[in-house]
């Protein structure tokens, strides 16, 4: 009971709060619920015990996910209890959303997946761990992952050293991910194997990527011809995941390789679109109201331009 009502009940008055219309009290271990979403409520605490049961610890964010998941109807249990992959410290991998859910199952299931929302939705992360568990599975024999070396305001040829000292700047979110699941040393493992290869996009011209797992993260600033380059390096027996949020474009003159693509490659087999949201933000809850923020006073004339906002 402790873990399901939280410090001081803290948990307990979140849901009740959500629920105004609903009576909750609390009598040693029972729960009386009055209202005419009574059940609702029933259903939601039912919900949270399966996730105490499985051993996830609840707090304040993860009980507002959860309610936000019963407000549309779906079985929280089902979205985050559902494991990607076990760090080299043992902890687990999961969905923290429904977006994210759908998000990874879409990798699982396709060839080629898009993965479009802002920031903090976890669209490199789980990719990169999608991508190590179909290594460790042995369903690809390697992982790749590149991205666009496209500055935001700073000049790349006065950064020290040679050309991939100069893009190292632009990877680094790839290898924190690498990093973060793996370790330092197993991740550089890897990188010195040849099992990982992290490389900016320009580097994949030319070449036909078979038995890959290939991730093009920041894919809102590729133009056009890089996007389509990208996407004909996929060999037999490849899977490549496509990331982006396009609100953050960065190529000159805004010719955004990600913006309009569904229209382009709707409808073919086996490649699918994913879009994450406010809801799907699993940073600092400020990042949510950061990117709510924005989404409000977007000017009009980008939201009619861009058919994937």
């Amino acid at each position: 009971m402790a873990g399901l009502l939280g410090q001081r009940d803290e948990l307990l008055r979140l849901v009740e709060g959500a629920f105004d219309d609903v009576r909750i009290s609390v009598r040693g271990n029972e729960i009386s619920i009055e209202g005419e979403r009574a059940d609702r409520v029933a259903a939601l605490f039912e919900e949270l015990i399966i996730l105490l049961e499985s051993g996830q610890g609840l707090d304040a964010v993860q009980v507002h996910r959860t309610i936000d998941m019963m407000h549309d109807e779906l079985r929280p249990s089902e979205v985050l209890t559902a494991e990607v992959l076990r760090s080299s410290r043992g902890r687990a991998v999961r969905p923290k959303s429904t977006g994210q859910k759908r998000y990874t199952d879409a990798i699982a299931n396709n060839i080629v997946t898009f993965g479009i929302g802002p920031a903090g939705t976890g669209k490199s992360y789980l990719a990169v761990a999608l991508a190590l568990q179909a290594l460790q599975a042995r369903q690809v024999n390697r992982i790749i992952l590149t991205r666009p070396a496209v500055e935001a305001g700073e000049r790349l040829g006065f950064l020290p050293g040679d050309l991939m000292a100069k893009v190292d700047p632009y990877l680094r979110p790839l290898y924190d991910a690498l990093q973060d699941i793996l370790d330092m040393d197993g991740a550089q493992r890897l990188i010195d194997r040849g099992t990982v290869e992290v490389a900016p996009l320009a580097f994949m011209r030319g070449r036909t990527l078979n038995n890959s797992f290939i991730i093009l993260d920041e894919a809102q600033n590729t133009t056009p011809e890089q996007m389509k380059m990208f996407l004909t390096r996929i060999g037999f027996g490849s899977k490549a995941v496509v990331t982006g949020d396009i609100t953050q474009i960065d190529v000159p003159g805004g010719r955004s390789g990600l913006v309009g693509l569904e229209e382009v490659l709707g409808g073919i087999p086996d490649l699918a679109f994913v879009r994450l949201g406010q809801r799907d933000v699993v940073r600092h809850r400020i990042v949510a109201d950061i990117v709510a923020a924005y989404e409000r006073t977007a000017p009009p004339t980008r939201r009619h331009a861009d058919p994937t906002d």
